[in-house]
């Protein structure tokens, strides 16, 4: 039955064969990503049985605890990653500074940047979770890469992805071609394309953010949301649902799925913040991919594949999906003015308005 379907190494030959001068470099890059990918989907399938669950009593760079499958996860990326050759500097959530190549493997021509597992809180209650990779290319091939050399907008990524450990196994991703989904077939071990071409509608009927933040958005956001809510009796004339996973991936796979939009906005709770995902790791590719299908990524005033990165950790606000929303979402932004004077009534009688 799957000898009319086209493998993750098929389609990658195939991308290849439309670019004569390609060296397969990139092709092999990405089927390593595939095998860490694969690694992962089985730790994270044992759950209890494979005693990787709960807290590993440790902390990232950002100060977050890390959960065992967080360093799992990690490693297995860095050992299919760092010995062909490929690359020439590495960089994880999971790491302070880019990870130090073996002196044994040479160095290579792609930069890769990773998130090893997105969503991780929610390992100990069995929602999906997944992984998120950029791959930019290298600005000096065959030496060791700086943190300075991954610090290029996101529009210069030549692939971006994500795998999702949820019923299925999937990886999604872009080589800057559309985007397309591969679902892996656990008895051959290997991907087959199942969502080829995949497309974000325009408009939108759900919508994604963390409701117990409101007190904290900023007035663009507030009016927003408060018109969704509003439904067919507000000035939107329509319902719209609401959804919050807390998972990026599990987020973009909904959305890239049946439509909708996200929004993870700068607010006042922290004012030192720009926002609070990670723009080389976790924006950008999720950026990229969603451009390709169609969509807009934003941090609400400026598109996010733009950015030039200040630090390897740099966080932003992350707006992203159907086009028309993202769109009205950056217009109430410059309306910001507008907005506050028309706080009287996204405000006080704001669905989400607290008593302060």
């Amino acid at each position: 039955m799957l000898t009319d379907r086209t493998t993750l190494t098929q389609f990658l030959i195939e991308e290849r064969r439309r670019h004569p001068g390609a060296s397969g470099e990139l092709n092999s890059l990405i089927l390593d990503i595939a095998i860490a990918c694969k690694a992962i989907a089985k730790r994270v399938a044992y759950g209890a049985l494979g005693d990787v669950l709960g807290s590993a009593a440790t902390t990232n760079v950002q100060g977050e605890t890390q959960q065992k499958l967080d360093l799992v996860a990690n490693d297995l990326f860095l050992r299919t990653s760092e010995w062909g050759g490929l690359v020439a500097g590495i960089v994880s959530e999971e790491l302070e500074e880019p990870y130090a190549l073996p002196e044994r493997y040479p160095r290579g021509k792609y930069l890769l940047a990773f998130d090893p597992l997105d969503g991780s809180s929610n390992i100990d209650v069995n929602v999906a979770v997944g992984s998120i990779f950029s791959i930019l290319r290298a600005p000096r091939p065959g030496v060791d890469a700086t943190a300075e050399d991954f610090l290029q907008p996101g529009s210069r990524q030549v692939c971006a992805g994500y795998a999702i450990y949820g019923p299925s196994t999937m990886i999604v991703l872009t080589v800057g071609t559309g985007v397309h989904g591969f679902t892996l077939e656990p008895q051959l071990g290997e991907f087959i394309l199942t969502h080829p071409s995949i497309g974000i509608p325009a408009a939108a009927s759900e919508f994604a953010i963390n409701a117990s933040n409101s007190r904290f958005w900023e007035p663009a956001v507030k009016r927003y949301v408060d018109e969704c809510v509003a439904g067919s009796t507000g000035p939107r004339g329509k319902d719209y649902n609401m959804r919050w996973v807390a998972s990026l991936v599990a987020e973009i796979h909904r959305i890239l799925t049946r439509g909708g939009v996200f929004l993870y906005p700068r607010d006042t709770k922290d004012p030192e913040k720009q926002g609070r995902l990670r723009l080389l790791y976790e924006a950008n590719p999720v950026a990229f991919i969603v451009e390709q299908a169609g969509g807009l990524a934003s941090t609400g005033r400026t598109r996010v594949l733009d950015i030039t990165p200040d630090e390897l950790h740099q966080r932003i606000a992350f707006i992203f999906g159907a086009s028309e929303e993202v769109e009205r979402i950056e217009q109430y932004h410059r309306d910001h003015s507008t907005v506050e004077d028309y706080a009287p009534l996204y405000g006080n009688r704001g669905l989400f308005r607290t008593s302060d």
